[in-house]
């Protein structure tokens, strides 16, 4: 009886204790989905085909995690173009309202703050860990649609490698792809592996099964390292054309040692920095602490990848050391890499509105892949024409490429405009005689015409129009006031 007695007074003491154990647990959040929250967000976005109106506002549903700092960590694009952002904890059904602190749209990732000290209560933040190797477990947490209450999924670590990031459109940085199920609403949830985040679940490929990918940790770093000094600025690129030197002819031509390291540099993205430090068919032979393979990859952390990774792990305006050979010997140079903006217009353009102009019923504005989404899978001659301009000719054709390609996105018809044939979707040329490089150019080439008649000339057909100017300054108002266009412009 006393071995029985002294066995049921360990075992009820160490029971207690564990009670004790998990109520304190849970008390003080240790439990990672006590700080994983809900997101209900109100958008309205632009009419892109009608530049000056909003589509109608609209609800959807994301997840994020409560990190250091009193922030919320989700993806951009659950949070993009919000008119309102709601929050809400952990089973509990009070809502609290959410702003945009900081936003990566290049990096798909975005802070959030709450006003009310309430909401952080007994919250303990999330820790980031180490990029997970391939084959091991991940468990995701989120609020997927389809039910209220938090889901969790258990995936394997499938691969890593550079993804293109569905948000920005033109752009790739580091993913991991895993086969946990990541559904619409699991989007800025937390992917966790021993208790630390080592992703932000943000995109799926449509028509496959069991496939998702996340934002893994050294994305996640290099965005709050860009913030620290309260803005972010985004992730550089090195701006430089590269090939495979593969071919051992080649490599003996150049005096390459045979070690199978090197890519050449083939050229420059219009308006990159880089020529001024490298040049054309020189080899590129190691990036920062990563030897460049024949094939133009690199080995990161046991995973073969695009060496193009290399150029993102310092911040915008810093320097990358470089080993390169060229006339026939190695040497060292620093590269500086910047953001690159010059083809901003070939990817979304999120949280800027769209720049326009009217004039004698006449939109105007810059093409964009925005404005080309809006043209569905429409297969006029045109749309060929204006995807050209928009992804190749700076490339093809770089002394003909335009810095803001300008478009007649539709005509508001008017009796000043009855005689124009034009109605949209065609690429300008010159207008008055002056080249349009950009959207002030329009307004400056009908500014500055003393004629009595304002000539437009398109491309590629070189089709002409024209308009009565004094017509135009009578119609003005009457033209803005029928479609409730609030100015003529928008710059």
């Amino acid at each position: 009886m006393r071995y029985s007695f002294h066995f049921a007074r360990v075992f009820t003491t160490r029971f207690i204790a564990v009670l004790i154990f998990a109520w304190v647990g849970a008390a003080f959040g240790a439990e990672p989905e006590r700080s994983v929250v809900q997101i209900m967000t109100f958008s309205q976005k632009p009419a892109w085909e009608a530049p000056w109106r909003f589509d109608p506002v609209a609800r959807s549903s994301g997840s994020g995690f409560v990190i250091k700092g009193k922030r919320i960590m989700t993806n951009a694009h659950v949070v993009n173009w919000a008119r309102q952002i709601i929050v809400q904890r952990y089973q509990d059904p009070r809502p609290y309202q959410a702003e945009v602190e900081y936003v990566g749209h290049d990096c798909d990732l975005a802070l959030l703050t709450v006003q009310d000290p309430r909401f952080f209560e007994g919250l303990e933040p999330l820790d980031f860990g180490e990029l997970p190797k391939v084959r091991s477990t991940v468990i995701t947490y989120g609020y997927p649609a389809g039910g209220e209450e938090i889901s969790y999924t258990r995936g394997v670590v499938s691969r890593v490698q550079l993804e293109p990031y569905s948000h920005i459109g033109n752009r790739q940085l580091l993913g991991v792809q895993t086969d946990a199920a990541i559904n619409p609403g699991n989007s800025g949830g937390p992917v966790i592996q021993d208790d630390r985040v080592v992703g932000v679940a943000f995109q799926g490929i449509a028509g496959l099964e069991n496939t998702g990918f996340f934002i893994p940790p050294p994305v996640i770093e290099h965005f709050l390292k860009d913030i620290e000094d309260k803005k972010y600025d985004g992730f550089p690129l090195a701006a430089v054309r590269v090939v495979p030197i593969e071919n051992a002819a080649y490599r003996k031509l150049l005096k390459l040692p045979d070690n199978d390291l090197g890519m050449r540099v083939d050229g420059f993205a219009p308006q990159s920095p880089a020529d001024k430090v490298l040049k054309k068919e020189d080899v590129i032979l190691s990036i920062g602490e990563y030897p460049v393979a024949s094939d133009g990859s690199i080995l990161y952390e046991g995973n073969r990848l695009s060496a193009a990774l290399a150029f993102q792990f310092v911040q915008s305006g810093e320097s990358v050391p470089l080993k390169v050979w060229r006339d026939g010997q190695a040497i060292a140079i620093q590269l500086p890499v910047f953001v690159y903006t010059a083809d901003r217009a070939s990817g979304f353009q999120h949280g800027t509105l769209p720049r326009y102009f009217v004039y004698g019923g006449l939109v105007f504005t810059p093409l964009s892949y925005d404005f080309l989404r809006t043209l569905g899978n429409n297969p006029a001659e045109s749309s060929n024409d204006l995807i050209y301009e928009l992804y190749y000719r700076r490339h093809e054709q770089t002394e003909k490429a335009r810095p803001e390609p300008i478009l007649l996105a539709s005509v508001l018809a008017d009796e000043v405009n009855a005689n124009v044939m034009s109605r949209g979707k065609m690429l300008l040329d010159t207008i008055n005689g002056i080249r349009i490089d950009r959207l002030e150019d329009v307004i400056r080439a009908f500014d500055t015409n003393t004629n009595a008649y304002d000539s437009i000339q398109f491309m590629p057909s070189e089709m002409m129009e024209s308009l009565d100017r004094k017509e135009v300054a009578n119609s003005k108002a009457r033209i803005l006031e029928t479609p409730g266009i609030p100015t003529d412009r928008r710059l």
